[in-house]
């Protein structure tokens, strides 16, 4: 018997099906194997219940509000029913409202249009570029990585009172790291931005795939996601909070949807009503189905049990971090320590390898699928390589060639679909090519490690 099935604990869940679990692929070295797709911080596949919704609402589809036909209607319905999902979802007050997006990118990017003239925005280095950057037309204070929970809690605290008085404040801080997985504070940190007067908007791109986000019970005031990480198609994401800033602000986009009456003036001008509605900030037609996969995904989820899953995937994360622990060439990044509660998202570094070298070869030689880079984190992974987080960086593999060193790293990342065999697969894929090398031989193409075609088997 396997150490891995083993140690596994009978009462857990079973994955949860998704879609892609018995595709095949080529291997370099000949033959094919079932995909191993270990890059859901990136994108988790479409749960297979998501995909049947989806696929059942489709004969049905039609134009949402304002239309008089029965698909239509049938499609208003669902679109709000839908809205009314998300809300329960993530717990949101009775006066919240639920706006949708294309991305969590999108989402905060919004709200940075919808913050006021005056506000301040304090925000960690350690952020996706996501909430790291769209606040180009506020005052920003960059706060530095934090190296525990605590210590994130007193560097907010300082920051905010070193700014007062001051008028409006925000402060954005992510639920899990996509680049480490760990769990930040995020109660704490929303207490300590209420005692000083400020907001909180919380990035639950990776957090709200792996464990309840409740906005009530955190008292934060917007939380932002996207679907193609909760199992749910791409083109679709969440913004979800107080209205009073997103009532006041202008339109994100202005068009039909967004206005409530439109008439020309005496002058040649235009008068506009707009909505004080989420309608507000979605004008044109809206990604229905994207919307309806966004609440499929929450009620599947909801209905599996996020205490099962929860337990599911910490045995996994326990089962990649045992076996990365045994294998001394390899180094998992860290802020909080090895004791810090995270999710299913891993990255590391190993000892002499390029990292893209070393995710091609994962690819080619195993079948398995990882991430390799900077993770649209670059500050962050660059003060846990220990080199300067001002330092540019680039998304993507570097230009060094197979064998030469780089500055980025190795992200392994799973969920809820993840089946105890590809972890298994990863584990001993490491430790392989780690002791005996790489199969075949690798070059750098358009930025990227790929397998030399034209090389033989080493």
């Amino acid at each position: 018997m396997s150490v891995f099935t083993a140690a596994a604990d009978q009462s857990l869940c079973s994955p949860l099906p998704v879609l892609g679990k018995g595709v095949t692929v080529p291997l370099v070295t000949g033959g094919e194997v079932t995909y191993a797709a270990l890059d859901y911080a990136a994108s988790a596949p479409a749960l297979q219940r998501v995909w049947d919704d989806v696929a059942a609402y489709a004969p049905y589809y039609g134009s949402v509000h304002r239309g008089a036909g029965y698909l239509s209607q049938l499609s208003t319905d669902l679109f709000e029913n839908s809205r009314a999902t998300v809300a329960e979802f993530l717990g949101c007050r009775a006066d919240d409202q639920v706006i949708f997006t294309r991305s969590t990118t999108d989402s905060l990017n919004l709200l940075a249009a919808a913050v006021p003239a005056d506000c301040q925005v304090f925000v960690y280095e350690t952020e996706h570029h996501a909430s790291l950057l769209p606040w180009r037309d506020a005052r920003v204070t960059y706060l530095n990585a934090p190296r525990t929970p605590a210590q994130a809690v007193e560097t907010l605290e300082r920051a905010l009172a070193d700014r007062e008085p001051y008028g409006s404040a925000l402060v954005c801080v992510t639920g899990a790291s996509n680049v480490t997985g760990e769990l930040w504070p995020v109660k704490e940190l929303a207490a300590a931005a209420h005692a000083h007067g400020a907001r909180i908007v919380l990035d639950a791109a990776q957090l709200a795939p792996h464990h309840p986000v409740d906005i009530a019970e955190l008292d934060v005031d917007w939380v932002a996601f996207s679907g193609h990480k909760l199992y749910a198609p791409f083109g679709s994401g969440v913004l979800a909070g107080r209205a009073d800033w997103l009532q006041e602000a202008d339109p994100y986009l202005a068009g039909g949807g967004a206005s409530r009456k439109v008439a020309r003036r005496t002058d040649g001008g235009v008068d506009v009503e707009w909505h004080s509605t989420a309608a507000r900030h979605e004008a044109g037609s809206p990604n229905v189905i994207g919307v309806y996969s966004i609440a499929s995904a929450c009620k599947a989820l909801t209905e599996a049990g996020f205490d099962s899953l929860v337990a599911r995937e910490q045995h996994l994360v326990s089962t990649v971090r045992a076996g990365l622990a045994g294998i001394p060439e390899v180094k998992v990044l860290s802020l909080f320590g090895d004791d810090a509660p995270r999710v299913g998202v891993i990255s590391f570094v190993v000892e002499g390898w390029n990292s893209s070298h070393f995710a091609a070869a994962l690819s080619a030689e195993y079948g398995i699928g990882v991430r390799d880079g900077l993770f649209c984190a670059h500050p962050l992974v660059r003060t846990l390589l220990g080199s300067d987080p001002q330092e540019v960086g680039e998304c993507g593999a570097p230009e060094a060639e197979p064998g030469e060193l780089s500055l980025n790293a190795i992200r392994v990342s799973f969920g809820a679909g993840t089946p105890d065999e590809h972890i298994e697969r990863f584990v001993r894929a490491v430790k392989e090519l780690v002791s005996k090398g790489a199969q075949w031989k690798y070059r750098t193409e358009d930025g990227r490690c790929v397998p030399d075609r034209g090389a033989a088997q080493l």
